[in-house]
């Protein structure tokens, strides 16, 4: 359920204690915290091993980029969480480097007139932007009623599947040949002992689901990773190559790649990229309010927003990229049913650990990502799930106008998903929009409630929701 209004969002005295703000145990909050980690670590380090890549920088300087990624994910995941003033949505999320800048930055590293300085540098710019631009996006928050709301956040679920199933089958599938520097098919692709594990792995969460109690059912995602981890383990499909030659302590400092630059151009894009960013976030957090229970109003969406804009300024500031709401770690809320935030400031504490201490990184990228697929698939279906019940409130059955925003707002956020080249003879500029299904799906949901349904805030069979949250 969603508020609109300009006052302050701190639970009314009658309902604590909030579980958005319940402190569990120490111990507990280590392991639910872990299991954060776990599930948004690939990702996380995804993206500086690409851009790094095509930056061709030796081994150390990717190195650095991944420690300076992961201290900066956790830095700025404390103020998420955590909130400090005008910063931080103050709920369950963990920060991490957006794919939407791949694209983009990897643009930058083919022209040796840009590099890594310029990457920094349009990411430093576009922070700002996105810290100044804040307010006015939370001001379209009139136009996320349950239809939009219900939809937007169906096609991130829908769409994060993709990178489920790919874990699950053992990675992407296709690689790069060593020798020719082509594209060739993945022959570990879809192995059938990458299937097998990642099946038990997705059992054994649900058993825990169903069978166990309080903590243990609050853990079912970590155990299943674990059960999933040992049988790897003991079937040597686990590379522990790199532990020993890590350092213990790698300090990050601000720009140890030199002075960042500011090239007109790479700013433009980067900061389209930002409001690409932003629209996505604003649907992710819609759903975290969804499942946590607790109403958000513009200042909760402002200062989220505001944070993703600061997570990409420190990010060009700490030598890495563009840093967003990661919408991986939504589901896990949704599956483990903890909506403690102090759990994702633990978290944030354990990625700053990684990021400064390199050899305990290293064990956790050992974690084969078939692992994560299997528990992949349940925590970002109950993505798609949460939206698929916003959508039951949106009186699809008297309102067959509601019916068109759904299903044509869905049919092309699916496009990037099911048919990567789809727009792939119109202008490169445009591919921060035009790839983004969660983006476009956004993009008509809006269009097409304002023209089908006006822009009156209730629509024709549906509760003013937000109206009766504002009597409240």
């Amino acid at each position: 359920m969603v508020q609109h209004s300009r006052a302050h969002s701190a639970p009314h005295p009658a309902q604590q204690p909030d579980a958005v703000d319940e402190r569990p145990a120490s111990g507990r909050l280590l392991a639910l915290g872990l299991q954060h980690v776990l599930v948004m670590y690939a990702g996380a380090i995804a993206v500086p091993l690409i851009v790094g890549g095509a930056l061709k920088l030796p081994k150390d300087q990717i190195a650095l980029l991944i420690n300076a990624d992961l201290l900066c994910c956790g830095i700025v995941t404390i103020i998420q969480a955590l909130g400090i003033g005008k910063f931080g949505i103050r709920l369950p999320v963990m920060m991490g480097v957006t794919f939407a800048a791949v694209g983009p930055m990897v643009a930058m590293a083919g022209n040796p007139e840009l590099g890594i300085n310029a990457i920094l540098g349009s990411g430093i710019a576009a922070g700002l932007f996105g810290i100044v631009f804040a307010p006015l996006v939370s001001r379209c928050l009139p136009l996320f009623p349950p239809v939009v709301t219900g939809t937007i956040i169906a096609v991130i679920g829908i769409s994060l599947m993709r990178v489920a199933v790919n874990w699950a089958a053992g990675g992407q599938p296709t690689i790069r040949d060593a020798a020719t520097g082509q594209m060739v098919a993945n022959p570990a692709y879809g192995a059938p002992e990458h299937l097998a594990i990642a099946a038990i792995v997705l059992v054994t969460v649900l058993l825990i689901t169903k069978y166990g109690r309080g903590f243990l059912a609050n853990v079912s995602v970590l155990l299943g990773m674990v059960v999933g981890f040992l049988i790897s383990m003991a079937l040597g499909k686990v590379n522990f190559a790199g532990i020993a030659e890590a350092p213990w302590l790698a300090p990050v400092y601000p720009l140890q790649f030199g002075m960042p630059t500011f090239d007109p151009v790479s700013i433009a894009t980067m900061c389209v990229v930002m409001l690409v960013v932003m629209v996505e976030s604003l649907g992710m957090f819609l759903a975290l309010g969804e499942l946590t229970g607790r109403k958000l109003n513009q200042d909760d969406l402002t200062r989220g927003l505001r944070t993703d804009g600061l997570g990409t300024l420190l990010g060009g500031i700490l030598n890495t990229f563009p840093h967003t709401s990661f919408s991986q770690n939504v589901g896990l809320v949704g599956v483990t049913g903890v909506k403690s935030r102090w759990v994702c400031v633990v978290g944030g504490a354990i990625l700053i650990a990684f990021g400064l201490f390199p050899k305990m990184a290293n064990v956790i990228a050992s974690v084969p990502q078939f692992v994560l697929g299997g528990a992949g698939i349940v925590m970002f279906g109950m993505v798609a799930a949460t939206g698929i019940k916003i959508l039951m409130g949106a009186d699809l059955r008297n309102n067959r106008n509601n019916l068109y925003v759904v299903a044509v707002s869905v049919g092309l956020g699916m496009i990037p998903l099911v048919a990567p080249t789809f727009f792939h003879h119109l202008p490169k500029a445009l591919d921060p929009l035009l790839h983004s299904g969660i983006l476009l799906a956004a993009i008509a949901a809006v269009v097409l409630n304002v023209f089908l349904n006006g822009t009156c805030r209730t629509q024709p069979g549906t509760p003013d929701e937000f109206g009766a949250a504002a009597a409240h």
